[in-house]
């Protein structure tokens, strides 16, 4: 990877971070992104799994990507478990 490559794609991180940070409730599919940011699809794969390590963006059930602050976690509800008679 040369320095203007590298430049360039640590740019870019910084451009859809800050696009995260102005809107709010952001989520985009990967399509939806690649339109948005003009990139091809192993660009945009790569740009896209770099943010979620980074715990920056989370991948909804949907297949859409938002940012972490705004996920709602989901909790299970742990219920104890009924202990049956022995007959």
């Amino acid at each position: 990877m040369t320095p203007e490559r590298t430049g360039t794609t640590e740019d870019m991180l910084m451009r859809v971070q800050c696009e995260f940070l102005e809107m709010p409730g952001l989520r985009l599919t990967e399509p939806q992104a690649r339109r948005l940011w003009g990139l091809d699809a192993a660009s945009c794969d790569v740009l896209l799994a770099a943010l979620v390590e980074a715990k920056f963006l989370v991948k909804t059930r949907e297949g859409a990507f938002m940012r972490v602050d705004y996920a709602a976690p989901i909790k299970a509800a742990l219920r104890p478990r009924r202990r049956t008679a022995a007959a």
